[in-house]
């Protein structure tokens, strides 16, 4: 899969890329734009898998 890098938006690992891929479609984008939010909170330029499974307790998934 390539990468994709919007500006701002922080550089995703494999291993989150995939956790995302398990979203429903229908939410992916607002999950994803919570947990590039997330990875803005912590002051990190990359989001990792931890990042991915705190936004998916937020969701109560």
């Amino acid at each position: 899969m390539e990468e994709v890098n919007f500006g701002d938006a922080p550089r995703w690992t494999p291993e989150a890329q995939e956790k995302l891929k398990n979203i429903p479609f229908f939410v992916r984008t607002q999950a994803r734009q919570r947990i590039e939010e997330l990875a803005r909170e912590w002051d990190s330029d990359e989001v990792t898998v931890e990042m991915v499974e705190q936004a998916r307790l937020e969701f109560g998934q």
